[in-house]
Order: C-alpha cells, then sequence, then structure tokens
C-alpha cells in the first residue's frame, strides 16, 4: 500500500519539481533551455501548468475514485448480532483508450503557452496511462522563447487496495470501517485513511415471518477518505543566485474521497452468494503543490515561484453496475467482482470471519 502511495507523489515530482529544477541549458539540444522551460511556465502561468498538470494525471484521480468506491460489498444478506468479517481486497480499474491522451490546443491554455509550431512533432500528449515511448508536443512558453516537452505516460491501470471491517448490529444491519493510523512513507510522507459504510438488508423487514424469502435485498451507503502529505526539499541549483527565500515550506498535500449509496441482490447457494448491484457513485480530489520553489531563469540566476499546483475536481460522477460472489469456507471468505461505469474495473479480496 506504500508503493502505491509513493506512486503518487512520483507522478507529482516527475511533472513538476524534476523538470522544473532540470539544470539550464539541458533537454533538447536546441540551447534555449527546454530543460528548465517548465520551471519557466510555473514562473510565468501556474494556471497553464495546473491545466496540463490536471488533464495528465485525470485518469489516474479517476482510477484511484472508482478503487476507494469498491469492494464494500459482496453480499447483500448482513451478519448476526457481533458476527464480522475482516478484509483485505485490490481493485484495478483500466483505463480507456478515450483517456490515454489529449489535445494540448484543446484544454483552454493561454496564449502564452502553445505547441511549437516548427519542432514538435504532434500536438497529442499521453496521460498518465498513454504510451510510455511515443513522440510528446514540445512546447513553446512565448514570453521567455523557451520549450519543454510533456512527460510520457506511466501505467494503464490503476490499483487502490483496501482493509476493511464489517460488524453485525441489530436489525438486519451492518456497519463497515475502513480505517488506519496514520502511516509514514519514507522520511516525509504520510498518509491516512478513514471511511464508513452501513448497510440494511431490506428485504427482512418485509418477509413474513418463519417463511424463508428467495433472496435478499439490501441498501448500503459508504464513504471513504485517504490523506496524504509529502514534504518536499527543492533547493537552488548549484552555483546559481537569486533573492534569499524560504524553501522549508515546500510540501504537497493532498485528499482522495468516494461516496456511494448501493442497491444489492444476492442468493446465498450453500457456501458460494452470487450477487449483482448498482450503484451511484462520486469521487473528489484536492491536490496542492505548496510552498516556494527555486526556478533557474538563467545559467545564474533563479527566482522563486509559490504554490504552483491547486487542483480541487469532482473526479467521477454517474452509476456504476457490479457483479460477482462470495465464497464462505469455514471462517475464510473469498470475494471478487467485476464493475461497468466511467471505467471498467475488477476487485478481489480474502478475508477472515464468521
Amino acid at each position: 500500500m506504500k508503493k502505491f502511495y509513493a506512486l503518487i507523489t512520483t507522478i507529482i515530482l516527475l511533472f513538476i519539481v524534476t523538470v522544473a529544477n532540470a539544470q539550464y541549458g539541458n533537454g533538447n539540444g536546441n540551447g534555449n533551455g527546454s530543460g528548465n522551460s517548465f520551471g519557466q511556465l510555473i514562473k510565468s502561468s501556474p494556471a497553464d501548468a495546473t491545466l496540463l498538470f490536471q488533464n495528465y494525471a485525470e485518469p489516474m484521480f479517476k482510477g484511484f475514485g472508482i478503487g476507494l468506491n469498491s469492494g464494500w460489498n459482496n453480499t447483500a444478506k448482513t451478519k448476526k448480532l457481533l458476527h464480522f468479517d475482516l478484509r483485505i481486497t485490490a481493485n484495478v480499474a483500466q483505463i480507456p483508450n478515450s483517456d490515454l491522451s489529449f489535445d494540448v490546443t484543446k484544454i483552454g491554455l493561454s496564449s502564452n503557452l502553445t505547441v511549437d509550431k516548427n519542432n514538435s512533432p504532434t500536438n497529442i500528449a499521453p496521460t498518465f496511462g498513454g504510451s510510455k515511448n511515443g513522440p510528446t508536443p514540445l512546447m513553446d512558453i512565448g514570453t521567455t522563447g523557451k520549450t519543454f516537452s510533456m512527460p510520457n505516460g506511466i501505467i494503464q491501470y490503476v490499483p487502490a487496495p483496501n482493509i476493511q471491517l464489517t460488524i453485525g448490529l441489530v436489525h438486519n444491519t451492518d456497519i463497515t470501517i475502513r480505517a488506519t493510523p496514520t502511516i509514514k512513507i519514507g522520511s516525509s510522507g504520510s498518509v491516512g485513511i478513514i471511511g464508513f459504510g452501513i448497510k440494511h438488508d431490506i428485504i427482512q423487514d418485509f418477509a413474513p415471518k418463519g417463511k424463508p424469502y428467495p433472496f435478499d435485498l439490501a441498501i448500503a451507503v459508504n464513504y471513504n477518505k485517504i490523506s496524504y502529505n509529502e514534504t518536499l526539499n527543492v533547493q537552488p541549483d548549484a552555483g546559481t543566485t537569486g533573492s534569499p527565500s524560504d524553501f522549508s515550506n515546500q510540501r504537497v498535500n493532498g485528499s482522495f474521497s468516494g461516496f456511494n449509496v448501493q442497491a444489492i441482490i444476492s442468493k446465498k447457494l450453500l457456501f458460494f452468494t452470487p450477487f449483482l448491484a448498482v450503484a451511484y457513485q462520486t469521487a473528489n480530489t484536492s491536490l496542492g503543490v505548496l510552498g516556494n520553489y527555486p526556478v533557474t531563469t538563467s545559467p545564474g540566476g533563479y527566482s522563486t515561484v509559490t504554490d504552483p499546483v491547486h487542483i480541487n475536481e469532482t473526479s467521477i460522477s454517474g452509476l456504476r453496475a457490479d457483479i460477482g460472489f462470495q465464497l464462505n469456507l469455514a471462517i475464510l471468505r473469498i470475494y471478487a467482482s467485476v464493475s461497468e461505469g466511467q471505467y471498467l474495473s475488477g476487485n478481489a479480496g480474502i478475508g477472515l470471519g464468521f
């Protein structure tokens, strides 16, 4: 789980910090300082920097939001009083072809940032899930005459692990908790998880007492939030000078939340319980690259840019359909499901319960 959350910082550093602090004059060899030019872009137009990062990372935000909303329930049947199950699940969302790339000329960039018409091989940039090796647009920052190349993609599949505890209450109701203490990531990062869910088997409210009912039908409401923080340490390049600034406040603050309302129908067949479900789900992303950052502006100098990236968006919103099963083998539980919504995703897990 730590490796996944570290990936979030890797993406941010790939797109913001590493490029912004590359040595002046390194890059495509045209002598215009392309290796430093994304830093120039942050300084001259933070709004353009945010737009590019947001479009690049959008499929990751969507896939992660889908993962937050997955794996809560694999049966409509609720547990007896104080019975429980503890499960670990993993969700993988596949980024569709439509979200593997974007046209940089159609995302609302300012006139200060355009595609280099003479040298760029393409207007189409890969997203997080796009090509790892293909050509990328060469961007021209008009006010400086400098250029930079968009980054390649990383992976087409977005993983999201979860751990949760479900406990049976009275009146055909379960509660589920997803929570971990704050987890340290490396020497400067941390992540915390909190989530709650409630499920009620409504068929038992209407079935005649003492008579079997043909299936279970439940309504579930679930909410999950992950908070991520990482401190950064980006210092001016050796040998450069600039106005004194405090670079000790550099950090990445992010939160990812998911909410869903789910209707579930299932039928227990001995130890095997298939289920179908329909859900309305939303997921929100809030991400900021905050603090002061040195941006090299000439072979021997730098300037300072503050809080270069702010993203606050609803990543997903809409209906989702699930099909899957739960296996009960003594106290062992095995779970699996496939979901179709904005992205196709799969979820599998294992647990203990009674």
